[in-house]
């Protein structure tokens, strides 16, 4: 168990070592992501209270519009006024989700954003929290929405800054103030992740019930590179889980 507003280094190594040994056995991205989520929303704490830190940790990917299923197209459609979409759009897709509400706990059962179509940089210019997470990166716009294979390969080795607002509560960068922030207690949010060999941008966004300082957000840097590390066999083979037919 780690305290979240107080993250040691010792913490930070350990975390890290779990989170790289997360993918063993799993059969698809989505099951690698899905056991990622859940570690971390089991493990920080806050341990003052005895409370979990995080109401909700999601595990987002891009992913061309033409490679998923039937659902997330509509739902991605409906998004972009219902307009059919370029088969090679990327749409920035929940691939795991973990928290405090039954709805919350599977990809499935989320209500919104599970496939958000990025077509093109004044559209994601739009979507403060997409557009921050990007730039805090360290990422151009275009290197997440048409990436380019020739220099994806020296992107993808390198290590990229989290996203972090430190007072989530009023801040233009996280949506659903009223509905979500406010009622749920979020005080902080942060994000780290990366680019794969493919060009898609992995990321995974915390949102704490504790207040975050910028140095313990830093440390999560490190951690973009396990969390890589468990999802990496996955980047050119199977990024969804298989559903048994009814």
């Amino acid at each position: 168990m780690y305290d979240l507003a107080t993250f040691k280094m010792s913490d930070m190594i350990e975390c890290g070592s779990n989170l790289r040994g997360l993918g063993t056995e799993a059969q698809s991205m989505e099951a690698a992501a899905d056991r990622i989520v859940h570690y971390l929303y089991e493990h920080l704490l806050e341990q003052e209270r005895g409370q979990r830190a995080c109401a909700l940790i999601r595990f987002y990917k891009t992913h061309s519009y033409s490679g998923l299923d039937e659902e997330l197209q509509t739902f991605a459609r409906a998004l972009d006024d219902g307009i059919a979409l370029n088969p090679q759009t990327k749409c920035l897709t929940l691939l795991a989700t973990a928290g405090e509400l039954p709805a919350w706990n599977s990809r499935k059962t989320s209500l919104g954003h599970k496939a958000i179509p990025l077509p093109s940089v004044e559209v994601v210019s739009q979507a403060p929290m997409i557009s921050q997470l990007i730039i805090q990166f360290g990422l151009q716009m275009n290197d997440v929405i048409k990436p380019v294979p020739a220099l994806m390969l020296e992107l993808g080795q390198q290590t990229f800054n989290v996203f972090y607002v430190q007072e989530a509560m009023g801040s233009p960068f996280v949506p659903a103030q009223e509905t979500f922030v406010v009622p749920h207690g979020i005080k902080s949010v942060l994000g780290f992740g990366g680019l794969l060999p493919d060009g898609n941008l992995f990321a995974v966004i915390m949102f704490s019930k504790v207040h975050v300082p910028r140095e313990k957000a830093d440390m999560f840097k490190t951690l973009s590179l396990s969390a890589k590390i468990a999802v990496l066999p996955f980047a050119e083979g199977a990024v969804f889980e298989k559903r048994l037919s009814a």
